[in-house]
């Protein structure tokens, strides 16, 4: 790969501003100073370095978001802001897209990737990954409910979901876990038995938990870990 490409890629500023980088002699590969911006590297086993920083290489990028209300699960919209941006240019440069959609209003743990087969596989239903959530209500549950949601619930329309826990925390306060991710879900689900989701937040998808130290509208990048329970489903 040319050595402008790497660094474009990697979002060091375009092939231009690499050349720049150049003559300034900011840029190192293996420790030596790089004469031309145009060089052919192997990024899997050169190190590159701006002003003295490793340069990782890396062709997928996995990140949690703790998505505040207010913003679109999408890449783009016209009229709208949306859960991009949030996002540091830097790390927009491989395109990443939301995993699955949280409602404008629910807050919580949010999935970007530019990696398709594992977006797929997180939302394919016959994965059953599960999403953990905390709602508060309008009004308490009753053990009739909890049966009811692990029955399946009918929706309006007809549609049954599948099986969901439904455990209560506290007056008002309820966790659920669904295995799939229909339209409105979970606010549905509630007012067939004639009740109101006042809050929503995604607190885990699958094995992985938000991380209680992001604030909303924070994100980082996943961890090795976190990564290797995503790809163990």
């Amino acid at each position: 790969m040319r050595l402008d490409k790497f660094l474009a890629n990697m979002g060091y500023g375009s092939r231009k501003e690499v050349k720049t980088y150049v003559k300034k002699k900011k840029i190192t590969v293996n420790n030596q100073v790089v004469r031309k911006a145009d060089m052919h590297i192997e990024p899997e086993q050169d190190e590159i370095a701006y002003n003295g920083e490793i340069i990782e290489y890396k062709v997928y990028i996995y990140i949690m978001l703790n998505k505040p209300g207010g913003y679109l699960s999408a890449t783009e919209d016209s009229k709208q802001m949306t859960v991009l941006d949030l996002i540091a240019e830097r790390d927009k440069v491989l395109d990443p897209f939301p995993v699955g959609r949280l409602d404008k209003d629910t807050e919580g743990l949010l999935l970007l990737t530019n990696d398709g087969q594992l977006a797929h596989d997180l939302l394919s239903p016959s994965k059953h990954i599960t999403k953990t959530y905390i709602a508060k209500l309008d009004r308490d549950i009753s053990d009739h409910d909890v049966q009811l949601f692990e029955k399946g619930i009918t929706l309006d329309g007809g549609y049954v979901t599948k099986p969901a826990g439904l455990r209560r925390i506290e007056d008002k306060e309820v966790e659920i876990k669904i295995t799939e991710g229909k339209f409105h879900q979970i606010k549905r689900m509630f007012e067939s038995l004639d009740n109101k989701v006042l809050y929503l937040k995604r607190v885990a998808m699958g094995n992985v938990q938000l991380d209680e130290d992001l604030k909303l509208g924070e994100y980082r990048e996943l961890t090795k870990e976190e990564w290797q329970q995503l790809q163990q489903k």
